[in-house]
């Protein structure tokens, strides 16, 4: 009896595993790329700036000296 209780352990575990991979390999339903492209879009666009844009109320950090 023993042993089928050791012969249980990987049935379950291939059971599981079988499981797991086709959860893993489901087919996603998702918005598509445009989400992503379009803020691949302002990126570029703000690293294209000329101008520079200032906080308002100061400029940049006071360097400190501290290690």
């Amino acid at each position: 009896m023993a042993s089928l209780a050791w012969l249980l352990i990987p049935l379950l575990a291939a059971i599981g595993a079988g499981l797991w991979g086709s959860w893993a390999s489901r087919n996603r339903k998702t918005a598509g790329d445009g989400v992503e492209l379009e803020g691949y879009a302002r990126f570029r666009a703000a690293m294209e700036r000329s101008e520079v844009m200032v906080r308002p109320g100061g400029g940049e950090k006071p360097q400190t000296d501290a290690v």
